[in-house]
């Protein structure tokens, strides 16, 4: 693991410097997290929605108010140590940065909250030898809006978010075995097969992330996604939050063993 911790820190030190990638294949066999940091009157609300919807929304963390250094990343600094943020303001995308120390400037307030994520489970799959198409053709991870609604929460409602990996259809029930042993980074798919049943419609033309590409004899296979908490953001409104971009994670220091079910 030395070297995969290694592989995290370089990465982080090069978020801070301003590089800006999709976070998938990073620092294999660590653990990748979501973020949504929002005013301390809001926490509670984001606390409560995370409680009842733990499928999409596994908190691995949370930071006290103003926070900014993760347990699971000494050293870290969450203003800085992701590849890009998403700043919302009364529920609508203000902005997109590298640097997100202007946020806190502005609520120093924020509490943050870290969220498990599907990247992780991806290296059980590769050491498998079932393959990431969106890391072998170096794109983001498609994401879909679907018609499946969270419990709602104090404040904030919303759809779930799924992302979606094509596997082969005899490698599926693998799939689902493997990634079902983590469920603090969203455990076994929520769907395989057809997307209609999800309210996905097109799956050309994702939500988030960048198009697949489905090949002969794969099935579209459909994980919660932690990118949920910015559909609430949508729906809800709030007047001030800020997510880590879509596909663009916090990579940790924390194998991934260590949420093995």
């Amino acid at each position: 693991m030395t070297r995969a911790v290694d592989d995290a820190r370089a990465a982080r030190a090069a978020y801070r410097g301003g590089l800006v990638a999709p976070t998938s294949g990073v620092a294999h066999g660590l653990v990748q997290a979501n973020l949504i940091a929002v005013p301390a009157d809001w926490a509670y609300d984001v606390l409560l929605f995370a409680q009842r919807n733990p499928k999409p929304c596994p908190v691995l963390e949370v930071l006290d108010a103003g926070a900014v250094e993760s347990t699971l990343a000494p050293g870290s600094d969450l203003r800085t140590d992701l590849p890009a943020y998403r700043v919302w303001r009364d529920g609508e995308l203000a902005e997109e940065t590298s640097d997100a120390s202007a946020a806190w400037a502005e609520h120093p307030d924020l509490v943050s909250f870290l969220i498990g994520c599907s990247f992780t489970f991806e290296a059980g799959l590769t050491d498998a030898g079932i393959p990431i198409r969106h890391r072998e053709l170096g794109r983001n991870v498609p994401m879909y809006r679907t018609s499946r609604q969270c419990l709602p929460a104090g404040r904030l409602r919303g759809e779930m978010v799924v992302s979606m990996r094509p596997v082969a259809a005899d490698r599926v029930a693998d799939a689902v075995r493997i990634s079902g042993r983590y469920p603090a980074v969203h455990g076994a798919p929520v769907h395989v097969g057809d997307p209609a049943a999800l309210g996905v419609t097109d799956l050309g033309r994702p939500d988030f992330g960048d198009a697949p590409e489905m090949r002969d004899g794969e099935v579209p296979v459909f994980w919660a996604c932690g990118v949920t908490p910015q559909a609430a953001i949508m729906a809800s409104r709030p007047p001030f939050a800020l997510t880590h971009a879509p596909g663009h994670m916090f990579v940790t220091d924390v194998p991934d063993s260590e949420y093995l079910a």
